[in-house]
């Protein structure tokens, strides 16, 4: 999950990074004095904004994937411990 949430982080980030620079693209002439003199904040920002957006959708994902996740595994719990169970197998390889 956290792969995803990385990947999907990092195409928001520089789909909003094309989208500025295609808006800004009246700043060509100056970008040379403007990464010397705040090239470190603007890496920083960008940085941020992916870290934030990963916390974000984490959240999401987390929310949205994850919900019911407690009560799926106490009803397979409660279905291992009976006697006639479908998996069969399964119990004697947790018993181990």
């Amino acid at each position: 999950m956290i792969a995803n949430t990385a990947f999907l982080a990092a195409v928001t980030t520089f789909l909003f990074v094309a989208w500025l620079a295609g808006e800004l693209s009246y700043l060509t002439p100056y970008k040379t004095a403007l990464f010397s003199a705040h090239g470190g904040r603007i890496g920083v920002a960008i940085v941020l904004t992916f870290l934030n957006l990963c916390g974000i959708y984490y959240w999401v994902a987390r929310l949205l994937f994850l919900r019911d996740t407690g009560r799926k595994l106490t009803h397979l719990d409660r279905q291992l411990d009976t006697a006639d169970t479908v998996i069969h197998e399964l119990r004697h390889q947790l018993k181990r």
